[in-house]
């Protein structure tokens, strides 16, 4: 169980970091990527404005009014179109593109490639034509950014270069990327090393309950024999009476719970080696069955049987035929008069599955049905008595399902019927 706790604690801490990794590394190159996006469809939209151009007075060096008064201060003035969207003067020098100019009917009517040496005439008019045909109007083709604009002629493509932005914006994401899978390593190892720190406390308490359990169990089994014993001897000397009776039922009720808590403790802490043979599980199921058949007659319940024959299973087989005694019993304890119970055993694919049913007195809460394998859990706690167990029957057949790699649950079709249903590998 601490290994699991451990392994848990190391699962949920990595997860988390790679959650908040991802959304802050995520956002960082979304907003980063946004950015290169933004500042091209900028740099398109003054292309677009100026027929596929960037304005003649670069740097906003226009004719200004006498008294050097600014443009932008004077009635009528032009105002600079590059500090109207947010570019320095110096972005007609910087920005590399070449626009083609599509007639209606698809015939180039211009190409402009003097801005650019990575691209000739052939290849502009390529791309206009496949940008044309694929009908976007904007979007990455390559490493070019482009816009098509509707023209009196025809239709205007004008593409930008943003290859430096777009190699930038990849070295930016692969390298974050490397720091945020070593950062992962980083904390991996450090929890690796931290974790048995973290856990020894609970670690330490765990085992000091578990052997608490088992030096009380073994403590214990000495003076249940005596009780039992003198209890026999009493029963000879004085004869058999109310109270005898009752001392020795309740001696062994302590000794029967004495024994599952030990049994439960090697189970689940100990693990020990499973002897695993193969069996007939059909016919072990059908034993076992019959065996209960009597009780339940004699209870007024019915017990039905829906054994596929011919099942086998690799396992531990005394370990089995208790877990088949558990789920009965079980049942049968908790079945109404004039109830019903069921055993259903088939196989599904590469797994067997073996599901005991019972109705109940009352309806079946179920989000306590996951409690139902917790120790000394008792979905009705006014009928402890009268069942005469202890709330271990599950905890037992659990550990023993899970010895076995396999998979034990509660459900409730309609809520009048408990069923457990277990999964077993073949």
């Amino acid at each position: 169980m601490i290994k699991k706790l451990r392994r848990k604690l190391i699962a949920a801490c990595m997860i988390s970091l790679a959650i908040v990794l991802t959304v802050i590394l995520g956002g960082v190159n979304l907003m980063s990527y946004h950015k290169v996006v933004a500042d091209a469809d900028a740099v398109l939209a003054l292309l677009d404005a100026n027929d596929g151009a960037f304005p003649k007075n670069r740097g906003g060096q226009e004719e200004k009014p006498e008294g050097d008064v600014p443009t932008d201060s004077v009635p009528g003035g032009k105002k600079n179109p590059f500090d109207q969207r947010g570019m320095s003067p110096e972005t007609p020098y910087e920005s590399r593109f070449f626009s083609v100019l599509l007639g209606k009917d698809g015939q180039v009517l211009q190409t402009d490639t003097g801005q650019i040496a990575a691209v000739d005439e052939e290849e502009a008019v390529v791309y206009a034509r496949e940008v044309s045909d694929s009908g976007r109007s904007s979007g990455f083709w390559g490493d070019y950014r482009y816009r098509l604009c509707e023209d009196e002629l025809g239709s205007r493509i004008i593409f930008l270069d943003c290859g430096r932005s777009l190699s930038s914006f990849r070295t930016t994401l692969i390298a974050s990327v490397l720091l945020a899978l070593l950062g992962l390593l980083a904390v991996l190892a450090l929890l690796l090393v931290l974790s048995k720190r973290i856990v020894r406390p609970v670690a330490e308490s765990y085992e000091k309950q578990k052997q608490f359990i088992t030096d009380a169990g073994h403590e214990l089994k000495t003076p249940m024999t005596i009780i039992s014993a003198a209890a026999d001897l009493a029963e000879m000397e004085c004869g058999e009476n109310q109270w005898l009776t009752d001392i020795r039922r309740q001696a062994q009720r302590l000794t029967g719970l004495t024994n599952d808590l030990i049994y439960l403790s090697r189970m689940e802490e100990e693990q020990p080696k499973l002897q695993r043979i193969a069996f007939s599980l059909s016919d072990m199921a059908e034993e076992m069955a019959q065996s209960f058949q009597g009780p339940a007659k004699s209870q007024g319940k019915e017990l039905s049987l829906h054994i596929q024959p011919m099942l086998a299973c690799t396992g531990d087989e005394k370990a089995i035929r208790q877990l088949l005694s558990i789920l009965l019993d079980n049942a049968l304890k908790y079945a109404p008069a004039g109830g019903h119970l069921e055993l259903e055993l088939a196989r599904q694919g590469r797994n067997v599955i073996l599901t005991v049913s019972n109705t109940t007195v009352q309806p079946v809460e179920r989000d306590k049905l996951p409690h139902l394998f917790d120790r000394f859990y008792r979905m009705d706690q006014s009928r402890s008595q009268q069942t005469g167990g202890y709330g271990l029957g599950l905890s037992i057949a659990q550990s023993i399902v899970l010895a076995h790699k396999g998979k034990i649950r509660a459900e409730s079709p309609d809520g009048n019927t408990l069923s457990v249903v277990v999964t077993l590998p073949v």
